[in-house]
């Protein structure tokens, strides 16, 4: 996802919310490019998640994307 297809979401946006609204190819791109969004949006959350680990009392680390595999086998 880049800027570009950012800037094109909200264009998209404002002129959906203007009295001549959205042409029919214009409401099909900006269901795709919001498709592209949340998808670009939930890889990141993914990532990120992945990377978590917590350190216990007793000094010992937890790797959750470890622990997720262990026990749903993902």
């Amino acid at each position: 996802m880049t800027d570009k297809d950012i800037q094109r979401i909200n264009e998209l946006y404002k002129k959906s919310k203007s009295p001549e609204g959205l042409t029919p190819e214009e409401k099909i791109e900006q269901a795709e490019l919001r498709g592209a969004f949340l998808e670009a949006v939930r890889k990141n959350l993914k990532g990120q998640l992945d990377t978590i680990k917590i350190q216990k009392e007793d000094g010992s680390i937890i790797d959750l994307k470890k622990r997720h595999q262990e026990k749903y086998g993902n």
